[in-house]
């Protein structure tokens, strides 16, 4: 399973407005800049999230794009799908020629993946990079 540059950069943008201060619009070109992405993409990308109800944009001088609920909510799952529409996803499930065993294997397979993404959520992600930052090495 490869996954695109697209559903990196997604997790990527809904991973900053996590760490952001919550309530308070981040800039699109402020996000691009700090997460490396291409500003037009991005914008892009963020509109997907809106739609999928992930995050909320707020127009003006002051505006930019939020959370739009709290990032304890919002799993790697929810991402992957506002982006690709399915986790994981194979037309051999749907394959009448694929043999039996082979589509229930595939369909094993999407549901544990799909279990997997849906235990990380933002909330522990955002923890887990505070408690990195806070180790250092000697």
């Amino acid at each position: 399973m490869k996954l695109s540059v697209k559903s990196d950069y997604a997790a990527r943008a809904i991973l900053a407005l996590a760490r952001s201060q919550p309530g308070i619009p981040r800039k699109v070109e402020e996000l691009a800049a700090e997460q490396n992405i291409p500003a037009n993409y991005l914008v892009q990308i963020l509109i997907e999230l809106k739609t999928r109800g992930l995050v909320a944009s707020q127009r003006g001088k002051v505006g930019g794009y939020t959370l739009a609920k709290p990032p304890s909510q919002i799993t790697l799952a929810d991402v992957l799908e506002a982006i690709h529409g399915h986790v994981f996803d194979t037309p051999a499930i749907d394959d009448p020629n694929c043999p039996g065993e082979l589509r229930d294997a595939w369909r094993r397979l999407r549901e544990k993946v799909v279990e997997a993404a849906r235990e990380i959520d933002f909330q522990t992600l955002v923890e887990e990079g505070q408690r990195r930052a806070g180790m250092y090495y000697i």
